[in-house]
């Protein structure tokens, strides 16, 4: 039978036991926030005069698994930065970073990467030198559960007045309006700029008129943690900049096969040109330059011609649509009757007389070095329709009204 005495002692061991096991699992796991109380000190006052006045926040929460590549990082209040140490769990590689002129932020010196487990610890002192920690264990955001878009045109580039912003996503996006409401594009010119989407991939922007020339364009890009898509967020945070170059506009005029090409409101240079034959008409219609080759293959069955041509060397291309209208130099013309200029003879290309190799002094290589990617080719007079707005980037053949609508 058990005494008064055995009773208390068995008390005394339980409770202090479940102390054991409580302070064993409030050190276990990680905290997105400093536990700043002291170690020291049995009284309330004595835990009170060694608590450290830094708090510490982790913007990752510890075990959160979607965690933004581009907003991660420590910040501390009443206090300033002593450490940070950010690492890949378990390859225990190391995230460079960097701790703000005053302080009070870290954050990583790159983006991190998509469905990769991190680990952060930092540590922090108040004015008088006491210390707090935080330390938070996460994973960020999968490829599967986010989406990212391909824009154009790039960071600090200079471009023709037709160029639009243009914006592939690589998930298909039901919530149009979050994410067009999360991407703002201005302009030096004061211009207004909106956004048409087409489709649920693509979303392009563009003034009513063409760009003014030498204005300034400025994209912001903070889709970061915006849902666009049931479960499927945005990881993008940027600010990308482009120059608008010198006005370049030029016709072609499919009646006489000509090129009237024009530079700032002025004449530069009419040049023959070869269009589409009866059988094989090209869009009318204005159309931007997308991309520039010096050569490239041009292979008929990848645009719906079998054998009909192969051309390994096509100099001086210039893309105009997206189902392969380009305009190009040819060296393939028949030199005989009737010249140059006089008849269209091209699968729906515009062509300019070139030379084989694309070093001669020639039309073609004339306008491929006077031209910019976002220069603007106008066809008039083509017995073919008007090109989509979306075959490439043509949204100008849009009007305002539709494109705001």
């Amino acid at each position: 039978m058990a005494t008064p005495d055995m009773t208390a002692r068995r008390a005394l061991g339980a409770c202090a036991a479940l102390m054991v096991g409580a302070l064993t699992l409030t050190g276990c796991g990680g905290s997105a926030k400093a536990d700043s109380k002291s170690s020291k000190g049995g009284g309330s006052g004595a835990s009170s005069a060694n608590t450290s006045t830094a708090k510490l926040t982790i913007s990752a929460k510890d075990g959160s698994t979607a965690a933004s590549i581009n907003a991660t990082g420590v910040r501390v209040s009443g206090g300033k930065l002593t450490d940070v140490r950010m690492t890949v769990s378990g390859t225990g590689a190391a995230v460079a970073g960097a701790i703000s002129a005053d302080g009070t932020s870290w954050k990583p010196a790159e983006q991190l990467e998509r469905g990769t487990k991190y680990q952060i610890s930092a540590e922090a002192k108040d004015a008088s030198g006491r210390t707090a920690a935080a330390n938070s264990i996460f994973t960020t955001v999968t490829s599967g559960n986010s989406f990212i878009g391909t824009y154009t045109p790039d960071n600090g580039t200079t471009v023709g007045v037709g160029m639009p912003v243009s914006f592939n996503f690589d998930k298909v996006i039901s919530d149009k309006k979050a994410v067009r409401s999360h991407i703002t594009v201005s302009s030096s010119s004061g211009q207004r700029v909106e956004g048409h989407w087409f489709g649920a991939q693509r979303l392009d922007f563009r003034p009513e008129e063409y760009w003014k020339a030498g204005s300034k364009v400025t994209m912001k890009i903070d889709l970061d943690g915006v849902e666009g898509a049931n479960g499927v967020y945005g990881v993008q945070k940027k600010t990308v900049t482009f120059t608008i170059g010198r006005s370049q506009v030029s016709t072609v005029d499919v009646n006489t096969q000509t090129m009237t090409v024009m530079r700032d409101g002025t004449v530069l240079k009419k040049v023959p040109i070869s269009a589409g034959s009866p059988e094989h008409t090209t869009y009318n219609g204005q159309m931007v330059i997308s991309e520039k080759f010096v050569q490239t293959r041009m292979n008929g069955s990848t645009v719906g011609y079998g054998g009909e041509y192969d051309i390994p060397d096509v100099p001086h291309a210039m893309r105009l649509t997206s189902s392969g209208t380009f305009i190009h130099g040819n060296y393939w013309y028949n030199k005989g009757n009737p010249p140059f200029g006089r008849e269209g003879t091209s699968h729906g290309c515009v062509g300019l007389a070139d030379a084989q190799g694309a070093n001669a002094d020639t039309s073609a290589k004339w306008f491929y070095d006077n031209s910019l990617i976002g220069d603007v080719v106008t066809v008039k007079n083509s017995p073919d329709k008007t090109v989509a707005p979306d075959n490439g980037l043509n949204g100008w053949n849009m009007s305002w009204s539709a494109w705001t609508a």
